[in-house]
């Protein structure tokens, strides 16, 4: 039983990591990579055992809505000739999970799939859809009191780095080369966020997880432990931007907020696998 556990967590684990390391090259890294990572973090989606019986029935149906939301998500962003981001990621995601719920071989790993993206598209859309067609400033009021100020707060007190604050999201580095940042989009953390709790409801849904209590706070404390692991990678990105300039802190920014995410995931992980 113990290693059954340890194996599902691993695997999930995996999962995650390989697919948001997939949508942060997609978005700003390498796209060859990007295909790499995602068809690597899919085939894994097999080697995943999620406890409970599993239902034989196929629905073609879940496959053609499947497909042709993938579908329907290339033909947009070809048409749009849009750089693909987070939420095309999430979209595809959803897409191949409706295909795999209409199979019997991996119906309930598409169902986790369902609940994970679901998840987060709903999220995505109430703040960076929603909020702004209100006139909400939800969204750059978090990334300047909540991200920029607490991170220059943390730099300026370990180090004597000349960083200044130019705008609502921008800041002016006069270190290595002078140079400005935009610290926003990604970088507010909240992606990071809505991918974690995602996650959590939909291992919470497949595991049945009664205790709802724990569930919540286990929610609460992923969403705490993701907003200061950020202020952490924005700090780190600001140091390498003002010592060794914006090229190098382009390449850590790629690959920090990944590594971070894999740490963080494994901890809820684990504390998952411990709530019944």
């Amino acid at each position: 039983m113990t290693e059954y556990v340890n194996n599902n967590i691993l695997v999930v684990l995996l999962i995650m990591a390989f697919f948001t390391g997939a949508t942060i090259q997609f978005s700003e890294g390498s796209a060859l990579i990007g295909i790499i990572l995602f068809l690597v973090a899919l085939g894994l989606t097999t080697r995943i055992k999620l406890s409970g019986e599993y239902i034989t029935k196929t629905s073609r149906y879940y496959v053609v809505i499947g497909i042709l939301i993938l579908l329907a998500d290339i033909a947009y962003n070809m048409k749009a000739m849009n750089q693909l981001g987070t939420i095309d990621s999430m979209t595809f995601f959803m897409g191949i999970s409706l295909i795999a719920y209409g199979t019997s071989q991996y119906r309930r790993m598409g169902e986790f799939g369902i609940y994970m993206s679901g998840t987060f598209i709903v999220l995505y859309l109430f703040f960076y859809s929603l909020l702004p067609s209100l006139h909400n400033n939800f969204i750059h009021d978090f990334d300047h009191y909540l991200v920029l100020i607490p991170s220059l707060s943390i730099v300026n007190t370990l180090t004597n780095m000349n960083i200044s604050i130019i705008g609502t999201e921008t800041v002016h580095f006069d270190g290595f080369e002078d140079a400005t940042v935009v610290i926003g989009g990604p970088c507010s953390g909240l992606y990071s966020m809505l991918l974690l709790i995602g996650i959590i409801v939909g291992y919470a849904k497949m595991e049945t997880l009664k205790d709802r209590k724990k569930v919540l706070l286990l929610v609460i404390t992923a969403i705490i432990v993701a907003y200061f692991a950020n202020l952490i990678r924005v700090s780190i990105l600001y140091y390498v931007a003002y010592y060794y300039g914006i090229e190098k802190m382009m390449f850590v920014h790629v690959y920090l907020g990944w590594i971070i995410f894999v740490i963080i995931s494994f901890g809820i992980m684990t504390a998952l696998n411990r709530i019944k």
